[in-house]
């Protein structure tokens, strides 16, 4: 039933019933409300008071406003409670007494007892006067029924907004969004050539993605390797020649476009036996017949690609009639035998004509206009496609030039020829189609069939499948164990009991289940990088897809800090939060194909160079105190280092050279594990000792400088010692070690100046030249801020030096001597910071 509280009388308190009111004294405050509330009702105590100075009505709502209101709501929840028999009545004594026994050992039941009143219905107090800002708390609770709300709404929202729910809601949305691209692939078709030859669109200026698949852009080298001993026809008008000549510099940049336009064009690459041809038929007709059944015969050698198309010169000949359109029909019905005949063995493509820009054409062109080449191109299609009974057509339609020319035919300087940019993408595609079955490239997924799972990746689908069974059968096993374990109640005495039974999770099981959570990782990783299952698209950088996400985590970051009371140079928190930081803006980096946007690039490999200047530190700093150079420590860093990286490798069937930081922190360690540890093995307690030991470290570092030079400038070196068996296995990729070369290379002193910058602190604070005591700065004030200002300024020198470089080239070969200026710069900058910053 509702509670009702009588009004205020005089100088009563309002909230607390006649009868009832009592003077405060020091034993009242430390009683009443839950532990939980008391400070929360105390401040509000308080500012009652002032309130209560300042209104003049200190004998209305003064001290004694907010403790025996208190106890007045307690009690009236007491009496709710008893009347709903959720409490029992020596509890609800306890809660009203106002005893400092009842305020401290009531708290679970006075919190509970506080839940039954603020689920009673609400009835305000009726108010006889007009009341005091502070009154308006008295009905409802005010402040302190709104922060009991609010704790009570956060502590629902985490008990089910967790982390784990988190991630089971990232487990679902992947298998949704994994069978909405299935279902989409049986529907539509998996094959990715067709959507390379038929759909696309330009992501910018001369940047063409094709649908659900990605295109490779072929350098000189690898066309070559594709094309060796192949020959490759191209026969129609002059906007096939134009084709022609863009797939011919791909090869051979240096060829022009020089010769008789109308006739044929040769084109032949002795060094790689690569054979391109131009034929000129502008008109599909019985010459073009007559050229196409030749390599029909059994005795002449066929081409290896066929590219052919022609309809514009029979449009602007015969003035765009008819009877033009009703020759071409029946010319290329005669022709489609042959080509479907010689799609047996080689590949043939016909491309459909591209539309015009009729306003710039010419008065001896006005005849061709896109209505008539979109009837030209539909006789060509219906055709082609048909030639063939119950089956497909072998014969694959050349379409994606039309959607190109449609956003690029404006840039024309005649309306019909396309230009040079639309071409060379034309021809990209073209060499995408053959090229990528052969070289497999790993940015070209398309015409790219799913690799064959080798032996190895086998075995570990075997292992991973077994753990997650294994998983399961302990997972069913506690269930079973745990109903087993629910309370029963006994009959006699009404009161509930539980089994005891041992349910401790054996190691075995938490080894089972952390194999099952890398299994499924895994196989996310496998169905996103080397299945077909999801639509893949290429890296094409603009500023927001870099910068948007870069500011959301520096935002998000702010909201997630702590102050750390460490200050010393490096230490663990610094370093973990550094490497953090770094992590997660290399990410987006790699995301979003930063890499071309030159000076984000410069910015980013300062930051590798950090990562390996912390590598040199903090592996020298263990050495050099620790001592320790046991196989034990070595096998531990190398397996940190490299577990997860080896099993994307099986996974993933990629070498390891394919992820390259790994292997570039794991040989650095070893170098300064084996410098350290060679003879004469100087560490710290020796150098204590005699000074003289400092010396000969200094040397082993110069000897290692040296060496770091010698291997810089000396590539044949370098590719000698790394191409030796077992070491080729793991640096080679594409069959040579170049790329491990340019990588190593680029940050090759950094990790010296890392070892070095801790020889110096470390020898310096032992000598009481440098202390920080816990809490203390390294330098004082003056020169801490001083220091900052050179960072800064260099910082800044460094960032308009990154944005004036002109090419890569000219940038990575400054980069190793400046990169440890800007790595201690970035050191200074952290330590002179006194809030760690975590981004979650």
């Amino acid at each position: 039933m509702p509670l009702t509280l009588p009004p205020p009388a005089g100088a009563h308190d309002p909230v607390t019933p006649e009868g009832h009111q009592e003077p405060v004294t020091p034993g009242h405050r430390a009683s009443g409300p839950p532990s939980q509330a008391q400070p929360l009702l105390r401040q509000e105590a308080k500012g009652e008071e002032e309130e209560g100075e300042e209104t003049g009505v200190q004998g209305a709502w003064g001290t004694a406003t907010a403790e025996p209101g208190w106890r007045a709501w307690g009690k009236a929840a007491e009496a709710a409670a008893a009347e709903e028999g959720q409490v029992e009545a020596r509890g609800a004594a306890a809660a009203g007494s106002g005893s400092p026994a009842g305020g401290a050992g009531g708290g679970r039941g006075s919190w509970r007892r506080l839940l039954a009143w603020l689920r009673r219905p609400p009835q305000c107090c009726p108010c006889a006067a007009p009341l005091p800002r502070s009154a308006a708390h008295c009905c409802h609770g005010g402040t302190k029924m709104a922060a009991l709300a609010y704790n009570l709404g956060k502590r629902e929202i985490n008990h089910y907004f967790s982390v784990r729910s988190a991630k089971v809601l990232a487990l679902v949305a992947v298998l949704l969004l994994a069978a909405c691209h299935l279902a989409s692939r049986r529907y539509r078709g998996n094959d990715s050539c067709e959507y390379l030859l038929s759909s696309g669109r330009f992501l910018g200026e001369k940047v063409w993605q094709p649908h659900s698949c990605m295109m490779h852009k072929y350098k000189i080298s690898e066309a070559k390797n594709c094309l060796v001993d192949k020959h490759i026809a191209f026969i129609g008008d002059s906007r096939i020649r134009q084709l022609f000549y863009s797939f011919v510099k791909i090869i051979n940049p240096q060829f022009k476009e020089e010769g008789n336009k109308h006739g044929n064009i040769p084109f032949e690459d002795k060094i790689s036996s690569v054979k391109v041809d131009f034929l000129w038929h502008p008109e599909v007709n019985g010459s073009m017949k007559q050229c196409i059944k030749v390599w029909t015969e059994d005795s002449v050698a066929k081409p290896h690609v066929i590219v052919a198309g022609a309809a514009t010169w029979s449009i602007k000949i015969h003035n765009g009639s008819n009877e033009a359109l009703s020759q071409y029909k029946m010319n290329i019905t005669s022709i489609a035998p042959l080509l479907e005949k010689l799609a047996k063995t080689s590949d043939v493509y016909w491309v459909l004509q591209d539309p015009v820009y009729e306003d710039l054409l010419s008065e001896n062109r006005k005849m061709i206009t896109n209505e008539k080449i979109d009837a030209y191109n539909e006789a060509a299609v219906s055709i082609l496609n048909s030639s063939t009974r119950n089956s497909k057509s072998n014969v694959k339609m050349f379409s994606v030039s039309k959607l190109i020319a449609q956003e690029t035919i404006t840039e024309s300087l005649d309306g019909l020829h396309l230009p040079e940019s639309s071409r060379e993408t034309s021809a990209m595609i073209l060499m995408n189609v053959y090229c990528n079955k052969i070289l497999k490239p790993v940015d070209g997924s398309c015409c790219q069939p799913r690799p064959p799972l080798t032996l190895i990746q086998k075995l570990a689908a075997c292992f991973f499948t077994l753990s997650i069974i294994g998983y399961l059968i302990f997972y069913i096993i506690h269930r079973n164990t745990h109903r087993k374990n629910k309370p029963c109640t006994d009959l006699e005495s009404g009161e509930e009991k539980k089994n005891i039974i041992n349910t401790s999770v054996s190691p075995l099981e938490i080894l089972l289940q952390s194999f099952c959570k890398l299994g499924l990782i895994m196989a996310y990783f496998y169905m996103c990088d080397r299945a077909n299952l999801f639509m893949k698209e290429n890296k094409f950088y603009t500023h927001s897809t870099f910068f948007i996400p870069i500011i959301y985590i520096l935002v998000l970051g702010v909201f997630y800090n702590e102050n750390t009371k460490e200050t010393k140079v490096l230490n663990r928190e610094q370093t973990d939060e550094w490497k953090g930081w770094m992590q997660l803006v290399i990410l987006i980096y790699h995301i979003s194909g930063a890499s071309t946007f030159l000076p984000v690039y410069m910015h980013i490999r300062v930051l590798v160079a950090a990562y390996l200047f912390q590598t040199g530190y903090g592996h020298f700093s263990y050495f050099w105190i620790k001592g320790d150079f046991g196989i034990h420590r070595v096998c531990q860093v190398l397996f940190r280092l490299n577990f997860l990286v080896v099993v994307l490798c099986i996974v993933m069937d990629r070498p390891y050279q394919f992820y390259y930081f790994v292997p570039l922190v794991t040989v650095w360690f070893m170098v300064i594990y084996v410098t350290l540890a060679l003879w004469p093995q100087i560490i710290q307690k020796k150098a204590n000792g005699n000074c003289f030991w400092h010396f000969g470290l200094l040397l082993k570092l110069a000897f290692l400088l040296l060496c770091i030079c010698f291997l810089a400038y000396s590539q044949g070196a370098f590719e000698k010692i790394f191409s030796l068996w077992p070491l080729s296995k793991c640096f080679e990729l594409k069959g040579n070690v170049y790329e491990w070369w340019f990588r190593w290379r680029l940050d090759r002193y950094v990790v010296f100046h890392g070892m070095l910058f801790a020889f110096i602190y470390l020898a310096l604070q032992k000598r009481q030249v440098l202390s920080e005591g816990k809490g203390e700065p390294l330098f004082s004030n003056k020169i801490s801020n001083f220091l900052l200002f050179i960072s800064v300024v260099s910082f800044l020198t460094y960032s308009i030096w990154a944005s004036s470089c002109k090419n890569k080239a000219e940038c990575n070969e400054l980069h190793p001597s400046v990169s440890v200026v800007q790595d201690l710069i970035v050191n200074e900058k952290c330590k002179n910071n006194a809030v760690k910053f975590r981004c979650i």
